[in-house]
């Protein structure tokens, strides 16, 4: 079954009188468990298309759905309040730069999504991920007091706690070094294998696209078949 379907999807910005088609026309499915890693040089519509697909952009034209969600549809989409519900249900987002806030401790960052969702039972997620990620540690220290491999692992961390179906990376090891690449690669990996996350990767880092059972590479906006 497909978690998320997109027909025809395009994302379209202009400059001036000039169209600039990021994403063009693209069809895609994909299901659940599936691990997706998108490929292609800067420019090539890779981080549009993972933000159409995670409902944090808005499409132009075409037609996308989450699961039994129509989130886009001529030219009609989700409502705000819905769309908020649908991120906070069914994705965790994973980006280059960490975003941890650094007045908070590791265990307060990893906690931030709390605020946006009153499920109290999720709270006992924060210790079991953070063991999960080597982070059990590191809950008091600041984000100043850690490595950029553990910053990244507090994010995947973030992106988990609310038990995501959907985890969507972008240039995940993009700050890192090769050995934290790899660390990253792995757990990025066995949340898919051992947990049956869906993950959805953008990166230039061909050793991490390789984790995926999809290698799909873009250019111009479109998909290369």
């Amino acid at each position: 079954m497909n978690i998320i379907s997109a027909q025809k999807l395009s994302k379209v910005y202009h400059r001036g009188a000039e169209a600039i088609r990021a994403v063009d026309g693209i069809s895609i499915d994909i299901a659940r468990g599936d691990f997706v890693s998108f490929v292609g040089a800067s420019g090539s519509g890779k981080t549009s298309l993972l933000h159409l697909l995670g409902c944090l952009d808005d499409p132009s034209e075409g037609f996308l759905q989450v699961a039994d969600t129509t989130v886009y549809k001529d030219d009609k989409a989700l409502g705000e309040r819905k769309l908020t519900k649908l991120r906070r249900e069914y994705f965790g987002y994973i980006f280059q730069k960490f975003y941890l806030i650094p007045t908070l401790t590791v265990k307060e960052n990893i906690m931030v999504p709390f605020a946006f969702h009153r499920n109290p039972g999720m709270r006992q997620n924060v210790t079991e991920i953070a063991t999960l990620l080597g982070l059990e540690k590191r809950l008091d220290h600041l984000p100043k007091e850690i490595s950029g491999g553990e910053m990244q692992r507090v994010a995947i961390a973030r992106a988990m706690v609310n038990n995501p179906q959907v985890i969507l990376a972008d240039e995940p090891t993009g700050n890192l070094d090769s050995k934290r690449s790899e660390e990253i690669a792995e757990i990025l990996n066995s949340l898919n294998r051992d947990r049956g996350i869906t993950i959805i990767l953008v990166t230039h880092n061909q050793d991490l696209a390789q984790k995926a059972g999809r290698i799909i590479e873009l250019r111009d906006g479109k998909l290369l078949v």
